[in-house]
């Protein structure tokens, strides 16, 4: 482990556990969402209010903030932690995944990958050293490997070779690294949905000593069972006294099955982009607050939730400003989203410490299968 960067299990039920990490800028309870702060911002959000719901860390991203502002110029200003006013855990990822999915004209080679911008054309260059020296620049507390995430379905010997380097990437990325006080790098586990790939993948970054280890290139279109089986491949083969993080994941569901496997951290968009486009999620399930039936709805939209805008207004208020396009309903319905999410990692690290994970879940499952049939 870094320097001032630990992680401790406080109990278990069965694979799932409730631990912490502990960095200098605070801890982070597991299993734990990470919003996301994409370009420095959660969107909508107001960094007070992130935090007032519970949150101990955020997710920002590398690519974004190069083509943005830049690394330098956020470093000069003293930082991201600064720059954006969130005194607390950031991780950082290594903008792999954004360079595959949004980025032009890519050429991948053993140095890098170089691209245009998506934004104005512009021509960079990312290899392993310069994505972890931006991510230093930024003072990010965790940070993440440089990678190569593919498009799923691919080929076995497409997934074979990304995974390849990926892993040499990575032993460049842990060497640019360095040693970091108060700092921590996450090694990423490629591999598609093959499994013998993903655990050579495993053992390949276990090999090397990151301080923590992602499960990536999920979630990018493969059903939910694809996505669990990839879970249960890789957990094994991780050790189990450093945090596992998947990423882009996702749904309530996804969250809690994956924790159930072992996993500490997730990151996903969902619940601030479903928030800007009217769609709420509750203990009852979703809601589409653009659909007609609730304009004339009195009832709140989650009585339950812990955040007093769910709760203090009615479901035709939040209709009447989703369809009017008033900022004040991305800003409302994404707090609504973020505050489900926190209480449901919230109960879920309860009941794993109570030993009723399995019973959680079913319930959670029961109650948004009755909801959504009754359509609350």
């Amino acid at each position: 482990m870094s320097a001032e960067f630990s992680f401790t299990v406080h109990a278990t039920d069965g694979q799932a556990r409730v631990g912490a990490i502990s960095i200098s800028r605070g801890d982070i309870r597991t299993p734990a969402f990470m919003p996301l702060a994409t370009a420095a911002t959660i969107k909508a959000m107001h960094p007070q209010t992130v935090r007032a719901l519970g949150y101990d860390v955020v997710v920002s991203n590398t690519y974004h903030l190069m083509l943005a502002s830049g690394a330098e110029r956020i470093a000069a200003l003293g930082g991201l932690h600064k720059f954006m006013n969130w005194p607390h855990p950031i991780l950082t990822d290594s903008g792999g995944f954004q360079v595959m999915s949004l980025a032009r004209l890519r050429k991948l080679s053993e140095r890098g990958v170089t691209f245009q911008s998506h934004i104005d054309g512009s021509r960079y260059e990312l290899t392993p050293e310069r994505s972890m020296e931006i991510q230093s620049l930024l003072g990010s507390d965790i940070q993440m490997q440089l990678d190569e995430c593919v498009r799923l379905p691919c080929s076995h010997e497409e997934a074979e070779r990304a995974m390849r380097l990926s892993l040499r990437w990575a032993e460049r990325s842990k060497a640019a690294f360095g040693r970091q006080r108060g700092r921590a790098i996450f090694g990423i586990v490629q591999g598609g949905t093959e499994k013998g790939l993903r655990v050579f993948s495993a053992q390949g970054l276990v090999e090397m000593n990151f301080d923590g280890y992602a499960i990536g290139g999920l979630a990018v279109g493969e059903p939910q069972a694809a996505m669990l089986d990839m879970i249960d491949a890789v957990v094994p083969h991780l050790p189990s006294d450093k945090p596992c993080y998947l990423m882009g994941v996702g749904t309530p569901d996804d969250l809690l099955q994956a924790a159930r496997r072992g996993v500490d951290m997730f990151d996903c968009v969902m619940p601030t982009r479903a928030g800007r486009h009217g769609l709420v999620f509750t203990r009852r399930g979703r809601l589409n607050l653009r659909n007609a039936r609730f304009a004339d709805d009195p009832r709140p939209v989650d009585p339950l939730s812990s955040s007093p805008v769910a709760r203090d207004y009615s479901r035709a208020y939040w209709r009447h400003l989703t369809k009017s396009g008033e900022i004040l309903a991305m800003m409302g319905l994404t707090e609504i989203n973020l505050a489900y999410y926190q209480d449901l990692m919230s109960g879920a690290r309860l009941a794993i410490k109570e030993g009723r994970l399995d019973a959680y879940i079913a319930e959670a499952q029961r109650n948004w299968a009755e909801g959504e049939a009754e359509g609350h």
